[in-house]
């Protein structure tokens, strides 16, 4: 497939490009820094971070893609509302040039997260246990309040767009091995999944291009 894989140099990025290219696929790699990349690979220079974010050289990059993966997220407080502003632009380009199929990394908290779009969300997530629901979350949700707001406005954006989309949902990260081995859910959060690695959430959008049922859906992942 021919893939274009946006914030390419991040933690999930990085994962993201290593297993697309292992698998054969015709990668397009989308940075802020294209010094930051480690493989040889095509790359657009576009900072998604900044509100008037290159259009041209977006389209060019989405034209013609099968699908479009995203890994955009906050790095620092400096960074806050990246994943909203970069992913409103990157649906622009991809309606402008008619690429359909993304994939987009958000977190297990969300869908309890008020947005926009969805001010009055569920108070707690249907697989979410006790601990999760009533000491855990509270705690991650005040600590996270202003990423996982952007993300809220990301998956708003992603919702009205239109897209073929995916919005995978993984609790804590880690950098642990790539094992293809953990459990998935469909449009709620997994019980007893508080952690995953990058690289196996790489490998979870990766694999939702192959299953119809992913689309315009929430797919959760953790071990």
């Amino acid at each position: 497939m021919k893939l274009t894989i946006v914030a390419a140099t991040g933690g999930i990025g990085r994962q993201l490009l290593a297993q697309a290219l292992a698998a054969g696929h015709d990668v397009t790699a989308v940075v802020r820094d294209p010094a930051r990349l480690d493989v040889a690979v095509d790359a657009v220079t576009v900072d998604l971070s900044a509100p008037d974010a290159q259009a041209d050289a977006l389209r060019s990059a989405v034209a013609g893609a099968d699908a479009v993966l995203s890994g955009l997220g906050a790095r620092t407080k400096a960074d806050h509302g990246v994943a909203t502003r970069g992913t409103r632009a990157l649906v622009e380009a991809m309606n402008a040039v008619g690429s359909e199929r993304l994939v987009v990394v958000s977190a297990a908290p969300i869908g309890t997260v008020p947005s926009p779009a969805r001010p009055h969300p569920p108070r707690y997530d249907e697989g979410d246990g006790f601990f999760m629901r009533h000491l855990l979350s509270p705690i991650v949700k005040r600590a996270f309040h202003d990423h996982y707001a952007d993300l809220a406005a990301m998956e708003d954006e992603i919702r009205a767009s239109g897209l073929s989309w995916t919005v995978v949902r993984p609790p804590q990260l880690n950098d642990k091995p790539h094992t293809g081995r953990y459990r998935t859910a469909l449009g709620h959060n997994l019980r007893g999944g508080s952690k995953i690695s990058r690289a196996d959430v790489a490998d979870a959008m990766l694999r939702s291009l192959t299953l119809p049922e992913t689309e315009r859906a929430v797919l959760a992942v953790a071990y």
